[in-house]
């Protein structure tokens, strides 16, 4: 017998019920392992006008949307199908689901027939590579792997110069070969991560869905990769904060976003060591994590050209990465340091800065 289909409301409702009900577990000692699917929050603005906000966590971070419109139900359904998109990506491009295409090409080198997806994304990952001069590289999982299993080991030990010389030869967006056909790897041992560019390709492809939609204000944040379009409440732009590196509760800057994509990657996501000398942005070129920045925030237009290119100039010392970012059409950055400094490229589009022709702050 069919039931009849729940709302939103009513699905939220019952899994923070549950979640109540597991409250209990934990306190017994049981590891919580429970997230409500989604949060959903309604406001309306005016007599014409609501705002939509929803969000559920996906890609190891959240997501949330929030859209703005005449009808609730029509936003509500327009994120519903994105939410719908993102996990069918995810379900593509991600290499730690063993049964995805990803993980099918690192297992035997080669993967006939990729999705035009996969095709999609590990093309554009070999042309930011050639565009950064190799600084964005998606086959460093070798490197990776070696981190992890010497800093993860019981005693904990720093891999060797001789370690990362073998493991360099495994290592090499170079030998990697995509076309319609067929994806392979040119070396045996070869494995890549589409981590520093997949989040950005799927928060446009929820982007897509919302346009198609007819939704025409919106915001997405995918853990720090974000899109906007349109303009919020009271006709302001969106304003979006560049997140502190040390963990603090103040923003080293805030821009005003309309029409564009902002991406933000740091030493402080996923690291190997308590030092964070060793963390998941790699130097193809050299084998090691590059530790003359703890963050790289990029505008451009797309999020995946902003995900992309925050890794990449990330590896790159700081002024050579806002040289870099400046060369490339509506795109800008803010680079944080070791020590704290903040570098501007031209172009930034500070909300808050009294600096807003790139110089030094």
């Amino acid at each position: 017998m069919l039931e009849p289909a729940r709302t939103p409301e009513q699905e939220y409702l019952e899994a923070a019920r549950v979640a109540r009900k597991l409250e209990g577990l934990v306190d017994l000692g049981f590891e919580r392992t429970f997230h409500p699917p989604f949060e959903l929050h309604r406001e309306r603005l005016d007599e014409r006008t609501v705002r939509v906000s929803c969000g559920r966590p996906a890609m190891n971070t959240h997501v949330a949307v929030t859209a703005i419109g005449p009808s609730a139900e029509r936003l509500e359904e327009a994120i519903g199908r994105a939410f719908e998109e993102m996990d069918r990506l995810i379900g593509l491009l991600s290499r730690h689901d063993r049964s995805s295409p990803v993980s099918l090409l690192n297992a035997s080198g080669r993967l006939d027939g990729p999705p035009p997806e996969v095709r999609e994304v590990v093309g554009a990952a070999l042309e930011f590579h050639g565009v950064s001069g190799g600084a964005f590289d998606p086959s460093v999982v070798p490197l990776l792997d070696l981190f992890a299993a010497r800093l993860g080991a019981a005693s904990p030990l720093a891999p060797s110069a001789a370690e990362v010389r073998e493991t360099l030869e495994r290592v090499g967006a170079r030998h990697v070969a995509a076309s319609r056909r067929r994806i392979a790897f040119g070396r045996p041992g070869m494995a890549i991560t589409l981590d520093g560019i997949a989040k950005g390709y799927i928060v446009d492809a929820i982007a897509r869905v919302l346009d198609l939609q007819g939704v025409k204000r919106w915001l997405i944040d995918a853990g720090g990769d974000i899109r906007a379009r349109g303009q919020k409440e009271g006709g302001a732009p969106w304003a979006v904060a560049v997140r502190d590196p040390a963990g603090g509760d103040s923003w080293p800057d805030v821009i005003a976003l309309r029409d564009g994509a902002v991406a933000t990657s740091g030493t402080y996501e996923v690291y190997f060591d308590p030092e964070r000398t060793y963390h998941h942005i790699v130097d193809a070129r050299t084998g090691r994590s590059p530790t003359h920045s703890v963050s790289a925030s990029v505008l451009a237009p797309t999020a995946t050209a902003a995900d992309a290119l925050a890794t990449a100039v990330l590896v790159m010392e700081p002024r050579a990465g806002a040289r870099f970012v400046e060369r490339l059409r509506d795109c800008a950055c803010l680079i944080i340091d070791r020590d704290g400094r903040e570098l501007r490229s031209r172009g930034w589009r500070s909300a808050v800065h009294p600096h807003p022709d790139g110089t030094d702050a």
